[in-house]
């Protein structure tokens, strides 16, 4: 059964949809965020137990439980058709972010709640060759998994076709473009490709793309961190639409 570590996570579980069977904490803590946990899972039912520090560490999957995990259902499923109807449903341009064979689970998570914080539509990734949504990936989300769509594919080129398709822009992240984040025309709905954190975007990824931007560097540091380079791009796009997140 799939587990979720971490307060923030598990509370923000508890605020979510999803379906949480049992939930584990550390015996003898205290906090307001566990006080909340303790009033939601009473609110639906869900049976708590406290437990001994040992306990928790060796039920664990990251080493940040900070003394609590839940065992729950695993998160909602969503295809590509479920992004593409909220683009046609929605008030307004549509924003993807699309991963490209990331594989640090620290990255992924702080990209998705990045995405979600900046009031992104979904988080497209791939099942092979990348890290899939794991604890680790969940308590770097900090609960923003709860609460976006995560969408995994087997393919991200037939994703960039079908999203092209559905009249989406693609915009690829790379340290070789000509523009800058800054001079490129970001409007529209947009799907934004973040590359690996070794080598970027891959070959044919990058050729999919409606266009390449980077973000300027001073002096001789090559690249940004994924998920910092991710924020940075995402932020940019909601600036040129010149709309209130919140």
């Amino acid at each position: 059964m799939p587990k979720i570590e971490g307060r923030n996570p598990v509370y923000e579980a508890l605020r979510g949809n999803r379906k949480i069977h049992r939930i584990f904490i550390q015996e003898k803590i205290s906090a307001e965020v566990i006080d909340d946990i303790l009033e939601l899972a009473a609110e639906k039912k869900i049976p708590v137990s406290r437990i001994s520090s040992q306990k928790l560490d060796e039920s664990a999957r990251s080493h940040a439980h900070q003394g609590v995990i839940a065992e729950a259902d695993p998160l909602k499923e969503y295809g590509l058709a479920d992004i593409i109807e909220i683009k046609e449903n929605k008030d307004g341009d549509a924003l993807v972010v699309i991963l490209d064979e990331i594989k640090d689970p620290h990255n992924f998570g702080a990209i998705i709640r990045t995405a979600y914080a900046a009031g992104a539509d979904a988080v497209v990734y791939q099942d092979r060759r990348a890290v899939g949504i794991t604890p680790v990936v969940l308590k770097a989300a900090a609960g923003a998994a709860e609460h976006i769509p995560l969408v995994k594919v087997s393919n991200i080129n037939y994703a960039i076709r079908d999203l092209k398709e559905a009249h989406f822009w693609i915009a690829g992240a790379d340290a070789a473009a000509e523009q800058t984040h800054f001079e490129a025309d970001l409007s529209g709905s947009i799907g934004l490709v973040i590359g690996s954190e070794g080598s970027g975007l891959r070959r044919l990824v990058r050729e999919n793309c409606d266009f390449l931007v980077k973000i300027p560097m001073n002096g001789e540091l090559g690249s940004l961190n994924a998920s910092v380079a991710a924020a940075i791009i995402i932020y940019e796009i909601f600036r040129q639409r010149g709309k209130d997140i919140s």
